[in-house]
């Protein structure tokens, strides 16, 4: 996807500030330390958490453990969903504890504050299962790196999926904060373009265990569709419990913008069959990843990988590779060199990295596959088809963000 250089000069421009006096400075402290803060016992913990942990760990043994001759620190924090506790580990681990990023896999709520403070401190931060798209559109920094996929690209394939099958009206069941908000505004802009509708909404805390009164207010909607925004535990107990009001039976479709694997595990296949969404990993989609995915559950024992721990582990590679390119930890070098260099992994090959921090990879279309069609544990997804970058994600002209926006 062409930038004008106009923009790459404001990028450039961005990431040079306060650096010529530090650009040539060697390992601080004598050490690269790398945080790792995620949701590591709540909802969220089964997407991330401990095997975010584990795939950065991977990571750091893969690279041999050192960089530029210094070893290589990860320390871990659990955010607990709460943005003050991760604003509040953050400030710690920059002030006192000398950490030199942040691997997040956090609530969109905590990443928001998050990304602001590293941009303030001159520090990467690492955006490995946060799908807010305000981080690359609107709140974009030149610090900060989106690795993954976001609430724009997954809500613009799953309506396109879904109209494709002749529906026309929606009803959002969404959790309570920035994530969901994020993902129904960008849902509602598809629908409504391609000529659907809207029928109603509804939001429910995050943890919520008792989805009863939001899929009564769903079917009493009369709506086509009802699309669960939500991730983790939620979107579990959402999917099963709607399954047991029988809102398919009835004739509504059951909709997801998006889902990770271990969701699929936890509300069942028998259920969750037939969902349609997209995903940027998926741990059997060839040679390179099953065989990473081998090794990764020789360490973790509760499943195989969601595509928020390949991502961590992308993150993790790409991080050092800069930090190696650079000479150097000081944070804006670093950052440049992230914007540099293209992302090469184990499932990433040459992927280019966009002035507003989205690395522009492909998205996979998958379908939950019924389970007579599995022939092996996991064996949860057919891809049905591959999204290319330019289809996936916002577009330049569509961005807020001014490090796309000519001068």
């Amino acid at each position: 996807m062409p930038s004008s250089p106009l923009s790459r000069l404001a990028l450039a421009a961005a990431l040079a500030t306060g650096l010529g006096a530090t650009a040539h400075a060697q390992v601080s402290d004598d050490v690269v330390r790398i945080g790792v803060m995620a949701d590591q016992t709540g909802p969220y913990a089964g997407n991330g958490g401990p095997g975010i942990t584990v795939a950065v760990r991977m990571a750091v043994e893969d690279f041999g453990g050192k960089v530029l001759g210094k070893p290589i620190e990860v320390v871990v924090a659990d955010d607990q969903n709460k943005p003050d506790v991760g604003l509040n580990i953050a400030r710690k681990w920059l002030d006192v504890d000398k950490v030199d990023t942040i691997i997040s896999n956090s609530a969109s709520s905590i990443a928001l504050g998050v990304n602001t403070l590293m941009r303030e401190r001159g520090k990467p931060y690492l955006i490995s299962g946060t799908t807010t798209t305000e981080l690359t559109n609107k709140a974009c920094s030149p610090m900060t790196i989106q690795y993954l996929t976001d609430t724009y690209a997954m809500a613009k394939a799953s309506v396109q999926a879904l109209m494709k099958q002749g529906i026309k009206t929606f009803y959002f069941v969404t959790v309570d904060y920035a994530f969901g908000q994020a993902w129904q505004e960008d849902g509602t802009r598809f629908i409504e373009a391609a000529g659907g509708k809207v029928v109603g909404s509804v939001k429910h805390p995050l943890g919520t265990t008792d989805f009863s009164s939001y899929l009564m207010q769903a079917q009493a909607s009369g709506a086509q569709a009802v699309v669960f925004l939500s991730a983790g535990q939620d979107a579990s107990n959402a999917l099963k419990q709607a399954a047991e009001y029988k809102l398919a039976r009835n004739g509504q479709a059951m909709g997801v913008f998006g889902m990770t694997i271990n969701v699929v595990g936890a509300m069942g296949q028998d259920v969750a069959q037939g969902l349609q969404f997209t995903a940027p990993f998926y741990w059997d989609q060839d040679e390179a990843t099953r065989a990473w995915t081998k090794r990764f559950r020789e360490r973790y024992k509760e499943g195989v990988p969601t595509y928020l721990m390949a991502g961590a582990y992308s993150a993790a590679t790409h991080y050092l590779n800069a930090v190696k390119a650079a000479g150097t930890d000081e944070g804006k070098a670093v950052a440049a060199k992230l914007h540099e260099l293209p992302v090469n992994d184990f499932f990433s090959k040459n992927v280019k990295v966009r002035e507003d921090g989205q690395v522009l990879r492909k998205v996979y279309a998958v379908k939950v596959k019924a389970p007579s069609e599995s022939k092996y544990p996991y064996d949860f997804y057919t891809i049905t088809g591959e999204i290319p970058p330019e289809q996936a994600w916002r577009t330049p002209a569509d961005s807020a963000c001014s490090l796309l926006k000519s001068k």
